[in-house]
């Protein structure tokens, strides 16, 4: 790897909030024209050493330079007028308005008091052509998806002249395909020279982007190696302090009798999903597996009640079930942790009690009176139950890791002694050592007889944690695989079935 010397320096960065050390003196490197990628588990100190940088933070101790000269700053403004810019997970952009206006926001093309909009297209089409982004500029973002919506983020960046780019879990809602286009956007932005932070739980892609690696954990600088001398088990390793000699759980579970029956279910506003029939069995883990498109969400938010359905049968024990809303889905034993953790699965100003409680809170109502000593003991239950990472149960969820949070989420639904679990996505964003305690915990709910069905795009995750995997292609179902039968090439071709 050739670089032009070293843009970015952290050196002995240190950071306290009350009652946790999040960073502790780390140090950190970025080479020009280079990706470095920086990884931990949820909670090990990345995101808040990104936003000292950023000038989200103020560091308590320390320095950052840049191209060896001092910076510290106090706002983001700042920080992008530097060079910076930072594309976070959750994308932070105005849906109702055009690309090249999310693009150019607050620093319009103008001529004379008016924006010029034939310069702003311009600019805009020059950016994509050199990063080989095929969007169109005067498309709105709501129309966009979550992959294009990514790549205008990047175009962003590079309009303002982006020197660093920091690039936070930029992969979690992304195809295979649509992968291998932001890695060849990321190698034109190498080319000109610009150096990208690239944090992600996604270890096989950090071998296959990164040139270097950082580890933490507990806000501590672990090591910094090239990847050429890493794996993926020595990544694990360090990051979580112990080796992990699985990545799942040993399957235990006993499937039995079926529990959940669906027969030719259609959704009325969702016309690709038609005539989807499979059963759930107690004991059962169902996985289901499909490309971006496939209808997978649908499917549960269905049987959940978030969506209508126009045709079709749910059978519950043999009897007919209608979950025509959640509140009903709840009465009937049903649980949905939602993809998008959160957007609509954490209640982002309210603390870990109250986001455990809020599915359950008739249980404690008398009178319409809170039962505090109730939710006292439920809500150290779940707690110490899921070993849940928090100060406090008034801690405000925002405020935890995302394993913990998914945690939360977990303890709010058993609270409600479900017998169906519908998760999607249960570990996205997650580290690996999350990842497992939640594998653990989705094989105990199935040894206690509970159905589940679990959505994920990654297929090592469904072959190592499902029984059998439903494949879905456009709204159909393609196929049905036994995990010890299987394989990921035969996942793919049912999922390209119907495409």
């Amino acid at each position: 790897m050739e670089t032009n010397g070293c843009l970015l320096e952290a050196k002995k960065i240190s950071k306290s909030f009350p009652g946790v050390k999040a960073l502790d003196e780390v140090d950190f490197s970025l080479q020009c024209g280079s990706v470095h990628a920086l990884i931990g588990e949820n909670g090990a100190g990345k995101s808040t050493l990104m936003k000292c940088l950023f000038g989200i933070y103020r560091e308590d101790s320390g320095q950052f330079l840049i191209n060896g000269a001092s910076v510290s700053f106090q706002t983001p403004k700042q920080a992008i007028q530097s060079g910076i810019s930072m594309v976070h997970q959750e994308l932070n952009q105005v849906s109702t308005l055009r690309v090249m206006d999310n693009i150019w926001l607050g620093r319009f093309p103008k001529k004379y008091i008016a924006i010029d909009e034939k310069v702003m297209i311009a600019k805009t089409k020059e950016i994509f052509d050199d990063l080989e982004i095929r969007v169109d500029p005067e498309a709105k973002i709501a129309n966009l998806s979550v992959s294009e919506c990514q790549m205008v983020e990047i175009a962003k960046a590079a309009s303002q002249g982006a020197k660093i780019i920091v690039m936070d879990e930029p992969t979690s809602s992304l195809s295979e395909k649509e992968v291998d286009h932001l890695f060849r956007v990321i190698g034109k932005l190498k080319e000109k020279q610009c150096g990208i932070i690239y944090i992600s739980h996604k270890l096989d892609e950090i071998l296959r982007i990164a040139d270097e690696v950082t580890i933490m954990r507990d806000g501590k600088h672990i090591a910094t190696q090239p990847v050429s001398a890493l794996t993926i088990d020595k990544m694990i390793t360090m990051m979580v302090g112990r080796q992990l000699t699985q990545r799942f759980p040993k399957k235990t579970n006993v499937v039995g009798k079926p529990l959940l029956e669906v027969d030719h279910l259609k959704l009325q506003y969702e016309p690709l999903v038609e005539d989807v029939s499979f059963s759930l069995h107690a004991g059962e883990i169902l996985g289901i597996a499909g490309l971006e498109g496939s209808k997978r969400t649908e499917i549960v938010e269905g049987l959940f009640g978030v969506r209508k359905v126009s045709a079709g049968k749910v059978l519950l024990h043999g009897r007919a079930c209608k979950n025509k809303t959640p509140r009903n889905s709840i009465s009937n034993g049903f649980a949905l942790l939602t993809e998008e953790r959160k957007f609509n699965g954490i209640f982002s100003g309210l603390n870990i009690e109250n986001n455990i409680i809020i599915a359950n809170l008739p249980k404690y109502r008398k009178v319409g009176v809170l039962k505090h000593k109730a939710i006292n003991k439920d809500t150290s239950w779940v707690v110490d139950r899921l070993q849940v990472k928090t100060p406090s149960t008034k801690t405000l969820i925002r405020n935890l890791s995302g394993g913990n949070q998914q945690k939360v989420i977990f303890g709010r639904w058993l609270l409600t002694q479900p017998q169906i679990f519908l998760l999607d996505e249960p570990t996205r964003g997650i580290d690996v050592g999350a990842k497992y305690e939640i594998y653990q915990l989705i094989l105990e709910l199935a040894n206690e007889g509970k159905g589940v069905i679990m959505i994920s795009s990654e297929m090592p995750e469904l072959l190592g944690v499902a029984d059998r995997i439903m494949v879905m292609s456009n709204g159909r179902i393609a196929g049905f695989v036994d995990t010890k039968k299987t394989s990921q090439e035969e996942i793919l071709q049912l999922a390209a079935k119907f495409v």
